[in-house]
């Protein structure tokens, strides 16, 4: 299947064989959690550079766990953020952090609904 967003984008869906897929693209889950990845990410870029931040890096890496029977709903997302610039610190790159998951992020606050949504940082040195 090809999903075509309403800005003209597409994307390639599929499932595994086993459930009539042909593995030729990501699961709609996956899906799921590229957005929520991808909607925090931007927020805490965009947070951090109106701040006046120099940010040269960030990177958001999810693990989620899903429900044993149907439907199987994710019960719980890590997010765990590698941040590098010049300058940062922790009190500016929690706050960043926090004001995606708590206000901007639809995806996460949506997804929240169903999951206990946890995070976590770390800065790294960026040449």
């Amino acid at each position: 299947m090809v999903g075509e967003s309403g800005s003209g984008h597409a994307v390639v869906i599929d499932g595994p064989p086993e459930h009539g897929g042909r593995n030729l693209g990501v699961r709609p889950m996956e899906m799921l959690l590229l957005g929520m990845g991808g909607c925090t990410q931007f927020d805490v870029l965009l947070i951090l550079r109106r701040g006046r931040h120099d940010v040269r890096l960030c990177e958001v890496e999810l693990e989620a766990e899903r429900a044993e029977s149907d439907p199987k709903v994710f019960t719980k997302i890590h997010a765990h953020f590698r941040v590098g610039g010049h300058g940062l610190t922790e009190k500016v790159v929690d706050r960043a952090i926090r004001m995606s998951a708590e206000k901007y992020c639809s995806a996460s606050i949506m997804l929240g609904a169903t999951a206990e949504i946890t995070h976590d940082f770390e800065i790294v040195d960026v040449a």
